[in-house]
């Protein structure tokens, strides 16, 4: 398989979570987000959207990385990124989606490049509507996930919804957001992260960051 990834591309961490959850071997190929390589003419012809991740199986081309991830689950059923009971498995997807639906979008590169470019906003005025929505979000989640002692968002694995929890509190701290208010999230993120398939996903390991081997495991 081949990964078009790009280090600090939430959603392309959370693939990178995914495979490696799963114990897949992947090539990445990174698209550089900063310097416009998803806006070419090659990248444009796998996925018109210009977004990354996309996944090469082999077969096809697959966007958009919920849907990614459920195809690797489908694919490679263990361990399991949802619940097996349909409630349980509900509720993982809905947390998911709230990050990946409703925070994340607000708060991407092509966003916030919108408002420091055509809309003439400052670098603060950024920060601040970055913050804005991250706390419209988080807070939501810290209340739904307070009530559980388990280490993971729903139970003693991590699922889809951790997978997609972990990226976001990542480009939080980068964007120096107070977390305080949010010891749950917090927790679950420590527990994550002392997993290698959390912590080799991380930006910081990954080729374009500082030269990593192309090929992932």
């Amino acid at each position: 398989m081949k990964l078009y990834d790009y280090m600090r591309s939430s959603a392309a961490y959370r693939v990178r979570i995914a495979l490696n959850l799963k114990g897949l071997t992947y090539e990445s190929v990174p698209i550089s987000l900063l310097e416009g390589t998803q806006l070419g003419e090659h990248y444009r012809s796998l996925n018109p959207t210009g977004l990354v991740p996309s996944l090469d199986t082999g077969e096809g081309i697959i966007g958009q990385s919920l849907a990614i991830i459920e195809y690797l689950d489908e694919c490679h059923p263990e361990p399991a990124l949802l619940p097996a009971p349909p409630l349980a498995r509900a509720r993982a997807r809905a947390l998911a989606l709230q990050v990946a639906c409703d925070i994340h979008p607000l708060n991407n590169l092509r966003v916030l490049k919108y408002l420091t470019g055509e809309l003439g906003h400052s670098e603060e005025q950024k920060t601040t509507w970055y913050h804005h929505w991250l706390k419209q979000g988080l807070a939501p989640l810290e209340q739904q996930l307070s009530g559980s002692a388990t280490p993971y968002c729903c139970g003693d694995n991590p699922t889809l919804a951790d997978i997609c929890l972990v990226p976001q509190i990542y480009n939080a701290r980068r964007f120096k957001l107070d977390m305080t208010p949010y010891p749950r999230l917090i927790a679950i993120e420590q527990a994550c992260n002392r997993l290698d398939a959390f912590r080799l996903a991380q930006p910081e390991q990954q080729s374009d960051h500082s030269g990593y081997p192309l090929t992932r495991r």
